[in-house]
């Protein structure tokens, strides 16, 4: 029988405090929504970051994650460009100034189209990379300029099984190669930063019940369906799950990973 010193060790929350900046979270049907809902019930205080951000959309998410979890949590929105460095700077500054610090930054910001390699434009082309990559890249790094000062903090970046089987699903060469760009980037963190105490890891989900699939007919999603294992799509709440334990502790030697939330429809 366990005693009360190690019973307390593990009846504890795993985000308890910690200041999260979760990107792309403007929508109740975004991954980046159900894990600013989980990392809000392990006691995190929220900064989320979107591009359509307005006091309409901030008051809809506080009140659906205050619904969820019981309570109204220590959050402020702000609307940002991750395009734009500037915009990443102020975000990352303002949250700073509001809680004093950050401890994690989850990017789950991104955008996808579906055409052909013949078929796409340098117009499509900058966009999808603009948002995918060089967003990833501005706003981890002005993340990074905080966690290297306290030499301490978290990155996670979604990626997708895009990046990992050439395309294939949803999105075009462009997105795969953006997401591809992800996988790497988030790499070459982890390496750098790692003696700074600094973690980063990325997830590649699949088939998310996310808006990117209402492009979709209903043949097409049984026929993705009918080439998954667990022969359906997956949770948002299950990509937030992965979020939660590479943003904890519970991850704490894990950094450079790239961790497959896919169904089994990509086994490598």
């Amino acid at each position: 029988m366990k005693n009360v010193n190690e019973q307390k060790k593990y009846n504890h929350l795993l985000l308890d405090n910690k200041v999260c900046v979760i990107v792309g979270g403007g929508s109740l049907r975004s991954i980046g929504y159900a894990t600013a809902e989980l990392f809000a019930a392990h006691g995190a205080k929220l900064v989320l970051l979107d591009l359509v951000m307005n006091e309409e959309k901030a008051k809809e998410a506080t009140n659906a994650i205050a619904s969820q979890i019981g309570y109204t949590p220590e959050i402020i929105c702000i609307p940002c460009d991750i395009r734009n460095t500037s915009d990443c700077e102020k975000a990352i500054a303002e949250a700073v100034a509001h809680f004093g610090t950050i401890d994690c930054l989850v990017n789950c910001a991104g955008i996808v189209k579906s055409e052909g390699m013949l078929s796409i434009t340098e117009e499509a082309y900058d966009l999808i990379m603009d948002v995918n990559l060089k967003g990833t890249f501005n706003i981890c790094q002005s993340a990074l300029k905080i966690f290297a000062e306290k030499q301490a903090g978290v990155i996670v970046n979604l990626s997708s099984l895009s990046a990992q089987r050439g395309g294939g699903l949803v999105g075009g060469t462009h997105y795969a190669a953006s997401k591809g760009g992800v996988i790497s980037l988030t790499k070459a963190i982890a390496r750098e930063f790692a003696p700074k105490n600094i973690r980063a890891n990325v997830i590649c989900p699949a088939m998310i019940e996310t808006s990117m699939l209402d492009g979709l007919s209903e043949q097409q999603l049984k026929d993705v369906v009918s080439g998954i294992p667990l022969q359906r799509v997956g949770k948002t709440v299950e990509v937030a799950g992965a979020c939660l334990f590479l943003a904890s502790d519970l991850s704490g030697f894990t950094t450079g990973a790239t961790i497959d939330v896919n169904g089994g429809i990509h086994i490598h």
